[in-house]
């Protein structure tokens, strides 16, 4: 199976990212499977539901969300009727939505997402994400229930997302970390097939700093005060995410690709 994942959509210019090059990527890349990481999608802070239709309507099977996952307030009700929005597993309790969900793949295959909220460097306490994660595994093995499996760690500390990595090792088919906006370059296969990226960097304008217009960030960093509101930075932006190819049989990774299309970064994807 062929799954795209994609980094957090930061405002506007993510949004049109997604909305612009998503319909020819699933084309030229023959997916059958898109994650798309939604939650800066609407002014950075958050997801609408009139955003998260946009991401939906480009090609996207699953929405993520993360720690700003009701910041938009509608979204408390529209998670309710739109099952394709997965909320972190070990937010709030009594938080509305799911966690995880078993999406429906075509040729009759089944796709696993989860997510979790890392505790490390993170402005609220959650409940401890490894737990969490593997409740929902041992219940969906890789390869029998789940012909593949998609774990998003929305987290700030490399460690704990490489610790999740090796944590699911041999259970999940890929596991990627969101929530820095910036990617790395540590995308590999995992000793027991695996395949796993820190972070999958964001779809949002790099000309900026993490996705947003740079004089306020700047000016707060040198002078330590606060002037305005952050806004999301409006130029082009990079889709950055990372490609995984899956065995249908054992659900393991065959191969992974980061993927950066557009923008200012270096591009870069699979060679198919």
């Amino acid at each position: 199976m062929r799954c795209l994942f994609l980094g957090d959509v930061m405002g506007r210019a993510g949004r049109a990212a997604v909305r612009d090059n998503l319909p020819r990527l699933r084309d030229e890349w023959r997916l059958d499977f898109v994650v798309v990481n939604g939650e800066n999608a609407s002014n950075g802070m958050g997801l609408s539901g009139d955003h998260a239709k946009i991401l939906l309507d480009a090609g996207a099977d699953c929405v993520t969300l993360g720690d700003h996952a009701f910041d938009q307030k509608d979204m408390l009700q529209f998670i309710q009727k739109e099952p394709r929005i997965i909320r972190p597993l070990n937010f709030a309790k009594g938080a509305p939505g799911m966690g995880y969900r078993l999406f429906d793949a075509p040729g009759g295959r089944k796709v696993l997402v989860l997510q979790v909220l890392g505790q490390v460097f993170m402005k609220r306490a959650f409940d401890d994400p490894f737990s969490a994660v593997e409740r929902v595994l041992k219940s969906h093995p890789r390869g029998g229930i789940a012909d593949a499996i998609i774990v998003d760690v929305h987290c700030e500390a490399t460690s704990e997302k490489m610790a999740m990595g090796h944590f699911c090792d041999g259970k999940a088919s890929l596991v990627v970390g969101t929530h820095t906006h910036v990617p790395t370059a540590d995308a590999m296969v995992l000793p027991n097939g695996t395949g796993y990226l820190s972070d999958a960097g964001m779809c949002g304008d790099y000309n900026s700093v993490i996705g947003m217009e740079k004089m306020e960030p700047l000016r707060r960093f040198i002078t330590g005060m606060p002037k305005a509101r952050f806004t999301p930075a409006t130029e082009e932006a990079t889709l950055s995410g990372v490609f995984v190819e899956t065995d249908d049989r054992t659900g393991a990774a065959k191969s992974i690709s980061m993927v950066r299309v557009g923008g200012r970064l270096q591009q870069a994807g699979p060679s198919l």
